[in-house]
């Protein structure tokens, strides 16, 4: 039996999406994942760190999954809800978790790790993650690339042209902070919302997709796509990921 357009709406809007795991899209939206898969690569990086810090964990979600820490393990986190979340999950493993917005500087001294990490930063500080790497030291992440889920936001925002978040661009930025770039990898991968509330549910979770989004305020296109859906079958996107990795030259000064 088919849920209702209302039913759906309701669900969408009281479920929490606090911190940053997406199970409850399960069954109702798909994401292929990049080929060269996060969460093995961090979990290799980390079992031969000494030191490591997280920047941006979310709920902590990618570092609890992860078979073990280094020795010293850090992660910080800017929103409130996350935070907590992050404390409860990585507080057992022996990780401290941090407050710091991502606007700050990084409340480290110079030199303190010799890995650095991020998944999906809202916002990557090159010249902190320069100063706060070790020499030899690695930064390892996954970014969120150029006109990601651009179908999805264009269907709400209309054109918005070809954004930011260009690849090379955080190249540039890498290695005007003194960074050597030693890997850099692009992919688009298909995305499919199988029904409204998933829709929601996203837009209410990763914020800046639909700046300023509600159900109220974009209920006649919620609708729409809606029917859409029902009479055509998943909506169809594309999300666009980079892994880069960046080192801390030997022997350069902090």
């Amino acid at each position: 039996m088919r849920r209702t357009y209302e039913d759906l709406v309701q669900e969408a809007e009281q479920v929490s999406v606090d911190g940053w795991d997406f199970s409850w899209l399960d069954g109702r939206a798909t994401e292929e994942r990049p080929s060269w898969g996060y969460s093995r690569l961090i979990g290799e990086r980390m079992a031969g760190a000494r030191a490591a810090l997280d920047i941006q964990t979310g709920g902590g979600e990618i570092l609890a999954g992860l078979p073990s820490l280094p020795p010293v393990t850090v992660a910080t986190e800017g929103w409130p809800p996350n935070l907590r979340l992050a404390a409860s999950r990585l507080r057992p493993r022996g990780a401290r978790v941090v407050a710091s917005d991502e606007d700050a500087r990084l409340p480290f001294a110079a030199g303190t790790f010799d890995l650095v990490t991020s998944r999906h930063p809202v916002k990557t500080w090159w010249e902190e993650i320069a100063r706060v790497l070790e020499p030899g030291g690695t930064y390892l992440s996954q970014q969120v690339g150029p006109r990601s889920v651009a179908e999805l936001y264009e269907y709400f925002l209309g054109p918005q042209g070809e954004g930011h978040r260009q690849p090379d661009d955080a190249v540039a930025e890498a290695e005007a902070a003194g960074l050597e770039v030693v890997d850099l990898r692009f992919e688009r991968l298909r995305m499919e919302f199988r029904d409204i509330g998933a829709v929601i549910y996203f837009l209410r979770k990763v914020i800046w997709t639909v700046p300023g989004f509600s159900v109220e305020r974009y209920a006649g296109r919620l609708r729409e796509l809606h029917d859409l859906i029902e009479a055509e079958g998943p909506f169809v996107a594309h999300s666009a990921r980079f892994l880069i990795e960046a080192r801390r030259p030997d022997g350069q000064a902090a």
